[in-house]
């Protein structure tokens, strides 16, 4: 579904991303994993057109996206929940909801995406007169979740959807995460607890220093030796990329 092949972002004269490759199948949840400071963000703020690279394509079903607007792609079919939830916290939960579907003019698909997206997350539907900024963490990130579903994307990027969040909102959040995978929905995964995310994922790729330094299938990525050492916390992950094998 998307082909990211050699992918170099640059800020000034610092290298935040240098030659990076990586595929995303569709139907699947691909984990991308690792430290602070390692690019994930910076990867996909670039597949969303938020930031332009210096080199390298980005191939979306076929067509190449590198080069185009944040709304753009957006319309093509790709929709990313950003880290720290960035709601818009003076709207009402129902104005954050409906404001993910300003690309639609199909009522009838935005009123059966707004019932699924409460079937999803029921507090959502619990509190939709009420002010976004007044949500609990947890409550926020549903509704980031939801309002990026609301515009109906074949490719959705979660961008550490469990920082700053209480360990019963994180099950939860994971619970819905395979819901919305199992209905259709392809899913790039940033996040740091590398455990919970390789449980969920087919699929993981692990980045150290701008590069991907291990991938392979996600339940034998997850028992790998060198996951047990220090989460990526040592040099040894510096190092020239590998594959994990079955």
């Amino acid at each position: 579904m998307l082909q990211i092949k050699g992918l170099t972002i640059r800020f000034g004269g610092l290298v935040a991303i240098d030659s990076l490759d990586l595929v995303i199948k569709k139907g699947e949840i691909t984990a991308l994993i690792g430290p602070n400071g390692a690019g994930k963000s910076t990867t996909l703020r670039t597949i969303s057109g938020l930031i332009q690279p210096a080199a390298g394509t980005i191939t979306f079903e076929g067509r190449r996206v590198d080069g185009l607007s944040a709304g753009q792609i957006v319309r093509l079919g790709i929709s990313q929940v950003p880290e720290g939830r960035q709601i818009f916290p003076e709207l009402t939960v129902m104005e954050n909801l409906r404001l993910g579907a300003y690309i639609r003019k199909d009522k009838k698909g935005i009123k059966d995406d707004l019932e699924r997206v409460i079937g999803h997350f029921p507090v959502l539907g619990q509190r939709s007169s009420q002010i976004g900024g007044t949500l609990s963490g947890g409550e926020q990130q549903m509704l980031a979740i939801g309002r990026a579903l609301m515009a109906r994307p074949k490719l959705l990027l979660l961008d550490e959807p469990s920082l700053g969040l209480a360990p019963l909102y994180i099950q939860e959040i994971f619970k819905i995460i395979e819901e919305i995978n199992r209905e259709g929905s392809t899913i790039l995964l940033v996040e740091q607890n590398a455990n919970m995310a390789l449980r969920i994922a087919h699929f993981g790729y692990v980045m150290g220093a701008g590069r991907i330094v291990l991938h392979g299938k996600a339940e034998v990525l997850r028992n790998h030796e060198e996951m047990k050492q220090p989460y990526l916390g040592t040099t040894k992950w510096q190092v020239k990329e590998r594959r994990c094998e079955t």
